[in-house]
């Protein structure tokens, strides 16, 4: 390895990246140490999340050294240098195809409902003349006309009512054709999929009743969608027999399973993602939804689209014009939060934690009440001197105190299909979300101290062990994210897990091989979930995974209260300044030569 590799750098390689340079030099062997320094660290960015290796950041020696790599000559080449980055070739392919693909639905023909004025009318009340663009409106007529859509926005800015309305816009008249749309709902996780499912059932109740009609209310996780069961590289990609199919949380997306995504759902088909650009990015290599909107906010609509929406949409989005990209004319941001309205404690929060203002967090966070058990608040802060801090377990203790409340006739007696789903949905209400695994305020010693709190026990299993599963497991019907809870059955301790049908799985605990108590989960696991109150822990020292995304994402959890568990405060306000920057090429679709303020 290159002595211009410095110490820390070493040591932060892993055996994999290591184990990549031996391979390159066994096969094609170069004299020169800053190719395997680069080599080294193509690999090793793609171990922390990005799709390649920026050569801007690095020194000019080892950036010019790039050029003559041995290893980025032929078609097949195990890594690939296009322009400023390098990367593996399975990235570098990935992304290619994902933009390959997207330009090639954008140019697909499609046919525009002609009914389409008449039924965002019956959709969507009229606004007044003066009023903001309604948003949701904007995003359903953009979706009819185009192949390939995309949908951001942030907590409660109804992502899924706009869905549930597209459903029916398209289902009222689906493009001229007399048998209904095939449509296929998904999501990234079990959890993120159940959620979508009961939110579309939900909504779909409050559409008129002839707009109803053959909208479906069951989601699946991308991995059953796609048929996914071992290695993304070996499992054959098969062409999805669908007309429409929606994904949910895709900023959980990574780059393989994007390009897989896109691989499936036939060019004539159509596809609508919708995330939060904002949140976490996937634990995964690449940052897909936040790179194709990266600009969302700034809207970079052509003339074109702008007379098209004020003529079928009656909305004036003249404010974010601009000269985007094909795919700009198909990115709507929502904008409008009905979960947090400009005075709501967690919005404010959220938007000064996702804007990076470290001044305004301060100010929130002095003027944040002190949490106090009979005194809730939308939000409070909790800073615990030691690890053992009482009112930590003062704190689960409330939070699950209804749970408990359930819980405890049903510890010794066999329990109903009606009663675990209860007890599963009052557990639910209340969730610690940890920024880390590891140490005092980490994941595996927070679950160990909250089960002695509640009165549990600290291990194996019993009536009451809450646990999320770790690992798709297709013969049990389980995907990772899936919550359980262990109860007792006619048949003795089994876990149960909701169907998704109103009814309960019961899992004989030995069958479970991958999982975890869940009481504290980290911040990524919870992504597609919502509690009513979360209790959110940071660590006492800035760690690597501790930024504003991650901040922003646990906050946005809570639909109601938010505790903030802060042994350090400084610790919270340096994390604001941190944004992750994933390297990747992907953003490269918005090319805006122009853009007008909105201010």
């Amino acid at each position: 390895m290159s002595a211009s590799l410095t110490e820390d750098d070493a040591l932060a390689l892993t055996g994999l990246d290591r184990a990549l340079v031996a391979f390159l030099q066994a096969e094609q062997p170069s004299p020169d140490p800053l190719h395997s320094e680069l080599a080294a660290r193509v690999s090793h960015q793609f171990s922390l999340g990005h799709a390649c290796l920026d050569l801007n950041t690095l020194a000019p020696e080892l950036r010019q050294s790039a050029a003559s790599l041995p290893w980025i000559e032929g078609p097949n080449s195990p890594l690939v240098l296009d322009g400023a980055r390098l990367y593996l070739r399975r990235n570098w392919q990935a992304e290619q195809n994902i933009r390959t693909s997207i330009a090639a639905r954008l140019a697909q023909p499609c046919p525009v409902p002609e009914n389409l004025k008449e039924t965002l009318a019956q959709l969507f009340e009229p606004g007044q003349p003066s009023a903001a663009p309604d948003w949701q409106k904007v995003a359903c007529a953009l979706a009819a006309r185009k192949r390939f859509t995309l949908i951001t926005g942030g907590p409660g800015t109804g992502k899924t009512t706009t869905v549930v309305r597209l459903l029916a816009l398209l289902q009222a008249d689906p493009a001229g054709q007399q048998t209904p749309l095939r449509i296929a709902l998904a999501a990234p996780t079990g959890k993120a999929a159940a959620r979508l499912g009961e939110s579309i059932a939900s909504a779909v109740q409050k559409l008129p009743e002839h707009l109803r009609r053959h909208i479906p209310t069951q989601a699946v996780t991308l991995h059953k969608l796609l048929q996914v069961r071992s290695n993304l590289a070996q499992d054959t990609v098969l062409e999805l027999a669908v007309d429409l199919v929606v994904v949910d949380e895709a900023s959980m997306i990574d780059l393989d399973m994007m390009a897989r995504l896109l691989a499936a759902v036939p060019l004539t088909s159509s596809l609508i993602l919708l995330g939060d650009k904002d949140q976490l990015a996937s634990v995964e290599a690449g940052a897909v939804m936040g790179q194709l909107c990266a600009d969302a906010d700034q809207g970079n609509y052509n003339p074109d689209t702008l007379a098209w929406l004020a003529q079928t949409t009656g909305a004036d989005v003249s404010a974010w014009a601009g000269n985007g990209s094909a795919l700009a004319q198909q990115t709507v941001m929502l904008r409008l939060s009905h979960r947090f309205a400009d005075d709501s404690g967690i919005g404010q929060w959220a938007r000064a934690v996702n804007a990076g203002d470290s001044a305004t967090v301060e100010r929130l966070w002095q003027q944040a009440p002190t949490w106090q058990l009979d005194a809730p608040a939308s939000v409070a802060q909790l800073q615990p001197g030691q690890a053992h801090d009482p009112r930590l377990k003062a704190l689960v203790r409330q939070g699950w105190q209804a749970w408990l409340q359930q819980l405890e006739p049903l510890k010794n007696s066999a329990c109903s299909d009606a009663q675990a789903l209860a007890a599963l949905k009052a557990f639910a209400n209340f969730q610690v979300l940890c920024a880390v695994r590891d140490g005092p305020w980490g994941v595996d010693s927070l679950n160990q101290r909250i089960a002695a709190s509640l009165g549990l026990p600290g291990e194996g299993w019993y009536a009451g062990r809450p646990v999320m599963v770790t690992r798709n497991d297709y013969h049990l019907k389980l995907m990772n994210g899936d919550v359980g809870l262990c109860l007792n059955h006619a048949r003795g301790l089994r876990v149960a897990f909701p169907d998704g049908q109103g009814g309960m799985r019961w899992v004989l605990p030995a069958r479970l091989d991958a999982v975890e108590t869940v009481f504290a989960m980290t911040v990524h696991k919870s992504q597609g979930s919502e509690f009513d109150h979360v209790a959110l822990v940071l660590p006492d020292r800035l760690v690597a995974v501790l930024t504003r995304e991650l901040l922003y994402t646990g906050m946005t959890r809570a639909r109601e209260q938010l505790t903030l568990v802060v042994p350090q405060a400084e610790v919270l306000l340096r994390a604001v300044g941190i944004k992750v920057q994933r390297s990747g090429g992907l953003a490269d679709l918005f090319q805006r030569t122009s853009r007008k303020s909105h201010s």
